[in-house]
């Protein structure tokens, strides 16, 4: 594995939801977003974005129960070395590992969290602790490797996480298209934030 499988430096455009008094820290006062490692992130720990997306950011926030006054904190972030789900690589490397996450909670005597929903009647399972589980650990195992272990003239660390998620209902019976399907991104270095912005 050499680190030029997984560079996308590429700029996207994305949006967080939050509260009103985070967005005017950001964008007023220069502060940046915090990462959320919560046991249950669907991409495991880093700064949530949802990629072209501010309607579903702003949903979100509405939504949510400990904010106040939703707003939206647009950004622009290049992609850097992303661990990026669309790419076959990436998922070969979540299914050989995963053997080897496994072993070791089991060699710890302990059993892999699951995902679960996150409500009564939750059919996506919000609460995914699992996938949490399982990208931290092996993305933090990649990140720790040297260079010679790494095959490569350089190792690197991985500066984002980024999914493609069906959820929600479908858009009309008998369709495979969901209402809330969306692409979300997890930044791990937050320097890959090249400035916020609010979206108009």
């Amino acid at each position: 594995m050499n680190n030029q499988e997984f560079q996308r430096h590429r700029l996207v455009l994305a949006y967080h939801g939050c509260d009103q008094s985070v967005a005017d820290k950001v964008i007023i006062e220069g502060e940046h977003l915090q990462k959320s490692e919560n046991s249950y992130d669907w991409l495991g720990k880093g700064i949530y974005f949802w990629e072209h997306g501010p309607n579903r950011a702003m949903e979100w926030a509405e939504k949510h129960p400990d904010i106040e006054n939703p707003a939206v904190v647009g950004a622009v972030i290049n992609l850097g070395n992303c661990f990026d789900l669309f790419d076959r690589q990436a998922v070969k490397i979540l299914c050989d590992l995963y053997p080897i996450v496994e072993n070791s909670y089991l060699e710890l005597g302990k059993t892999l969290p699951a995902n679960e929903p996150g409500f009564k009647g939750d059919t996506d399972d919000l609460k995914r602790h699992l996938d949490c589980t399982v990208i931290n650990w092996i993305l933090d195992e990649l990140d720790a490797l040297t260079e010679a272990e790494m095959e490569s003239a350089e190792d690197f660390n991985f500066d984002s996480v980024r999914g493609l998620f069906p959820e929600g209902e479908p858009v009309f019976e008998g369709s495979s298209i969901m209402a809330k399907s969306h692409i979300q991104i997890a930044v791990r270095n937050a320097a890959c934030v090249l400035g916020y912005f609010k979206p108009s």
